[in-house]
Order: C-alpha cells, then structure tokens, then sequence
C-alpha cells in the first residue's frame, strides 16, 4: 500500500490518558493510530497499560506473556524495532507485558528514569520510521506514566458518561498534567466523550458529561467538534428542536465485536458510522488541537 504521508504535516507522538479505568482509552488509542495510519502512512502504538487490554484487543496475548521486552528495550537498551508486530500495512504494535510492575519498580531507580520512553522508542522512531506514534498509558501515577507523558507531550483524555468522569478528569489535570507543566510543556489536545448511548433531553449522565465540558470556559476548547454544543444547541435539545447528529462517540456493538475480532474499527466495519469521530480525531492530532 502507498504510504499517504503529507510532507507538511509534523510527526508527533500523543498519549491517551485519565486517571481512571474502563473509560476507553484502549478503544481510543487503538482506533484514533488505525486512523493516523490510515491518513498518515506508518504509525507506531505502545501499550503502556498494565491491563494489556490495547494488546489483548489486537490479539496479541502470546508478546504479553512472553520474554518482557519492556525492560529489555525501556532499561537494557534493547532494539525496540525487534519487538514490535504488525496490525495493518501501516500500524505497528509495541506491546504490553504481564511484568509492567517489575519495569515500574526497576525504573525508580534508573538514570534518567522519566526519559526512558522517549529516548529508547519516541525519539529514534518519530518521524524517519513513523510519521505518529500513540501511547496508551496505566489509569495510576507512576514512572510508566511519567515517561508517557514526557515522551509525547501531547494528551488526549477519554470520558465516559459514568459516575467518578468528574474525578477523573480532575485527577488527571491535578495529577499529571499541571503537575507535568512545572518541568516541561504539555499540550492538552482534547477530551472525548465516549461510549454515549442516552438521550440528552433528560437528566441523563450523557447530557452532564456533554454540559459540562461544553458550558465550562476551561474545558470548552479541548471538545472535538463531533462532540461540541453551542447555546443555541441546547435550547434546541430542550424544545425538541434539535437534528443535528447525536454527540460524542456512540456506543455501537460493531466497536466492541471488533475486539473480540481482534481488529480495529475500520478493519471490522468499514461502514461504522462513528468512524468519522476517530478521523476527526486524527486531525486533531495532526494539527496539534481542535479545530472550529
């Protein structure tokens, strides 16, 4: 397949993080890199999570039960090329491991052991072997984390409409990202609002995910447009008068049948509506933040 690379585009690695588990960023990372891959040409994901789920949804089990190359390429200075395995034509995979705690505790006391990430896979892989490259991290604070958000300097933040989305995202802006910012700077290019499937003209959790970060100045500018509502959009919802598309990312059975497929989105159903969501995702990454 013809690489799509466009020479004005700058190479940028992202990582998709919130400090709280089951709210997508295994199904985010893999389909918003399946996109960039798709656009972009060669595009590299690293499973960071502990959980294994961006590894196991691809179908990769045996590399998470094998040798830990994690320690081999993140501490021992390993080749990391020798270790990663092919998705599609475009998407490679560095996967996960069972023994993520081992390398979370060998770290701590490792030279430089923030820069790990950045300078055994990012640096020598950005640009020259792939044009992206997406992170998925751990839902905790530890070195495994530092080094994904050091290394990429860019974060995307999933939410689901559930209890604790509030927490989390306070969490990690409290936690990572302004903590982050007193040593180096980190770009917050969007919240994305995932997994919706309620109705908005009620008090349901999707109309309070969806309120609240488009009604608050300081989150407003970081809601991809696929999930953005304007003043008038409310008052529309509320009188019945709405028909614009519903927002964020839907649930759709076709999402969670392509893990058990072991597939991204795009290579499972191709006709999945909710596809547009994860290319305007890659755009935002692309340029760098959201685009009205």
């Amino acid at each position: 397949m013809a690489e799509k690379t466009d020479p004005t585009k700058e190479p940028r690695a992202v990582a998709v993080n919130v400090l709280k588990g089951g709210f997508g960023k295994s199904t985010t990372a893999i389909n918003l890199a399946r996109e960039l891959a798709d656009r972009n040409g060669r595009v590299l994901l690293v499973d960071l999570d502990d959980n294994g789920h961006t590894t196991f949804n691809l179908g990769y089990r045996d590399q998470y039960e094998s040798d830990n190359h994690v320690q081999q390429v993140l501490l021992d200075d390993a080749d990391p090329l020798e270790n990663v395995v092919q998705v599609t034509d475009n998407l490679d995979l560095f996967p996960s491991h069972e023994d993520l705690e081992e390398v979370e505790t060998n770290l701590k006391s490792a030279m430089a052991s923030s820069q790990r990430l950045g300078r055994n896979i990012v640096d020598p892989l950005l640009g020259d072997t792939y044009s992206y490259i997406v992170v998925d991290t751990p839902a905790n604070r530890g070195k495994l984390n530092d080094n994904a958000l050091f290394a990429t300097k860019n974060l995307i933040v999933p939410l689901r409409p559930e209890s604790g989305w509030e927490s989390g995202i306070t969490q990690t802006n409290k936690r990572l990202i302004q903590e982050a910012r007193q040593y180096f700077d980190l770009e917050l290019l969007a919240l994305v609002p995932t997994d919706l499937s309620e109705r908005l003209d009620q008090d349901t959790r999707d109309r309070n995910l969806l309120y609240a970060i488009n009604s608050r100045d300081e989150l407003a500018s970081f809601v991809p447009n696929f999930a953005h509502l304007s003043a008038a959009d409310w008052e529309a919802i509320d009188a019945g008068d709405y028909t614009g598309d519903l927002p964020g990312i839907r649930h759709r059975a076709s999402i969670d049948k392509a893990h058990r497929a072991r597939k991204p989105l795009r290579d499972y159903d191709a006709e999945c509506d909710q596809l547009g969501c994860y290319e305007e995702l890659a755009q935002i990454v692309e340029n760098g933040g959201v685009v009205r």
